[in-house]
């Protein structure tokens, strides 16, 4: 017994055996194929995280630019290089002050 039912779509008449097979195709191609769907939105999000991490190290390339231009004076390397490691001349004497941030 053969499948000689005829469906109305669109205004076109198709043999159900052709929409079976084509139902079959799609949920394979949304679903179960390498390239899916869903595939495709994983991927998307990972472009998304990607790009947003590529902004974030710009900003970072940016603001160590800015530091490095203002490090090329002399007094700026001196006052960086003292709060930022602790350095010291010669015959000097520092005094670390730390605040207690946490109010009780």
């Amino acid at each position: 017994m053969k499948f000689n039912k005829k469906i109305k779509v669109l205004g076109i008449t198709i043999g159900i055996s052709y929409v079976l097979i084509l139902t079959v195709y799609v949920i394979w191609m949304l679903f179960f194929d390498g390239n899916s769907y869903i595939r495709h939105k994983e991927f998307n999000n990972d472009i998304r995280e990607l790009e947003t991490w590529i902004k974030y190290h710009e900003k970072k390339i940016a603001k160590d630019k800015e530091t490095i231009e203002k490090l090329k004076d002399s007094l700026e390397l001196e006052r960086f290089a003292r709060e930022k490691y602790l350095m010291k001349k010669k015959n000097e004497d520092i005094y670390i002050i730390e605040f207690d941030t946490i109010k009780k």
